[in-house]
């Protein structure tokens, strides 16, 4: 029998949402990003920390049956049983309102093309020492990478230098003049012709490594976009790592790798 997401995340089908996130945290917390169980245990927590996709996954499950997918595929049954591909990015708290169809906003395509090239040393980061940061300090790091991941992953063609601006206050010199600037540089180029406007919103968050001053934190970030195209909302889900080093008092982003992929909506 094949396992179910709940057995995936050692969780009991009555699980709560925090009961879900705690497990889900626990068990990436020691895995490399490029270890087949990290995506697998990311797409449990997709489904099952959605309410909407977890009461469709509940319905396709039988007593004591199991999925209709393998979790290590990273596919899971959508609302008429029939195999979805995966999301990007994890579903919404409960109180959170149904979704708009997904796009890929601009920043995501453009970070997804140029940074690709980056994830595999990503995954080899030098984040081998154990608990060189403590506890305190991973927690401190994925707070400030939840609040600066919005303003880096957001942008409006009104006020570019506003956005630009404000993006720059988390993260290290290398990282803003290294990949930030010039990929900034070609939004530029086109978003007063389509008008593009991203929100990043982050749905949750979990420490993935710590290191000595460096701490690298997966994200799921929704991106709201409108554009010449779409005057309401498109939303894209994306997955997002960041690493987050320690400047004097200060957590700041120096590396970032998005899985996005896809045709940007107006561009």
């Amino acid at each position: 029998m094949t396992p179910s997401w709940y057995d995936v995340l050692g969780v009991d089908p009555d699980a709560s949402t925090e009961e879900v996130r705690a497990a889900w945290r626990a068990a990436i917390a020691d895995l490399d990003p490029a270890d087949r169980r990290f995506r697998s245990l990311n797409q449990a927590a997709e489904v099952l920390l959605d309410p909407e996709r977890r009461a469709a996954y509940d319905a396709t499950l039988e007593p004591d049956a199991g999925l209709d997918a393998d979790p290590a595929t990273g596919t899971d049954p959508g609302p008429d049983g029939r195999t979805a591909a995966p999301l990007a990015a994890g579903g919404p708290s409960a109180s959170r309102p149904p979704r708009s169809p997904r796009v890929v906003p601009g920043w995501s395509l453009v970070v997804a093309g140029v940074l690709a090239v980056a994830l595999a040393a990503l995954t080899v980061l030098a984040l081998v020492s154990p608990a060189a940061s403590g506890e305190a300090d991973a927690e401190e790091a994925r707070e400030v990478a939840v609040r600066a991941i919005v303003p880096v992953l957001s942008y409006d063609y009104r006020s570019m230098d506003e956005s630009a601006a404000a993006a720059s206050t988390y993260m290290t010199s290398a990282f803003k003049t290294r990949d930030y600037d010039p990929l900034f540089a070609v939004l530029q180029e086109n978003v007063a012709e389509t008008e593009t406007v991203v929100e990043a919103e982050v749905v949750d968050s979990g420490v993935v490594r710590t290191g000595e001053d460096r701490v690298e934190v997966l994200l799921f970030v929704d991106q709201p976009t409108t554009n010449v195209r779409f005057t309401e909302p498109q939303t894209y889900q994306n997955r997002v790592v960041v690493t987050m080093v320690k400047d004097g008092e200060d957590w700041l982003i120096d590396k970032l790798v998005t899985t996005g992929t896809g045709p940007a909506a107006g561009e």
